[in-house]
């Protein structure tokens, strides 16, 4: 088969699951201000679920860009890692120029579908699994857009909560696995408790402190080995 189509064929379970997400953010982007349009662009140039989610809080609250970019950096820099693990499943055939490009679908299903790829990664390939996965998660997001600003409110914030829901399916599979996780999430949602209420400290500040000082306590006290 064709590695670009194969590419598709792979990529289309992913598809699926970033539609019915990306219905709650483009939900979530409307309610914050922002119009269709502003919504899907914003999906189409990042195409990260978290990071997107943060950045709307971030701009809904009138953040600065300085604020914008700290706050993408801590949430975003996980897909540093996984490229560098990727370039080792890679082909030769992944030129600079290709893997400038294909860095920006690198997400952690992505990257998870291409990792488990048995055969060494080609860009026709990739891109199949990017393309598929980018139309889904615009898709959606156009669609939450949509209905959220015809839909009466209270539909629209009962669909908002398949956003959040992903962000528990994400955490509960991997808590259940490692104290570590379990402890990171935990600690994290109850220092978002406080830290939000104090007076100067906006929304976005908040996840940024949070995830900084939560990932340097969960490192600390479980170190690698330490579970095993």
């Amino acid at each position: 088969m064709n590695k670009f189509l194969k590419g598709l064929y792979d990529g289309i379970p992913i598809a699926l699951g970033y539609l019915s997400v990306s219905f709650g953010f483009g939900i979530l982007a409307v309610h914050s201000g922002l119009t269709i349009f502003q919504s899907v662009m914003i999906s189409l140039t990042n195409l990260t679920s978290a990071g997107q989610v943060a950045g709307v809080d971030v701009i809904s609250t009138h953040g600065t860009l300085i604020q914008m970019a700290i706050m993408q950096l801590v949430i975003n820099i996980r897909y540093s890692l996984m490229a560098i693990s990727l370039s080792q499943k890679t082909d030769e055939s992944f030129t600079l120029p290709h893997r400038i490009a294909a860095s920006f679908g690198i997400t952690d299903e992505i990257f998870a579908v291409c990792y488990a790829s048995p055969d060494k990664v080609v860009p026709a390939y990739m891109y199949g699994v990017i393309l598929i996965a980018a139309v889904g998660w615009v898709g959606g997001t156009f669609l939450g857009a949509l209905l959220g600003e015809i839909l009466p409110a209270d539909i629209s914030a009962a669909l908002g909560i398949l956003l959040y829901g992903m962000f528990t399916a994400i955490v509960v599979p991997a808590a259940k696995k490692s104290r570590g996780v379990l402890f990171a999430a935990v600690l994290a949602a109850f220092l978002n408790m406080f830290v939000r209420h104090i007076p100067g400290i906006s929304a976005g500040m908040s996840v940024i402190i949070c995830a900084v000082a939560v990932s340097f306590a969960a490192a600390a006290i479980f170190r690698e080995g330490d579970e095993e």
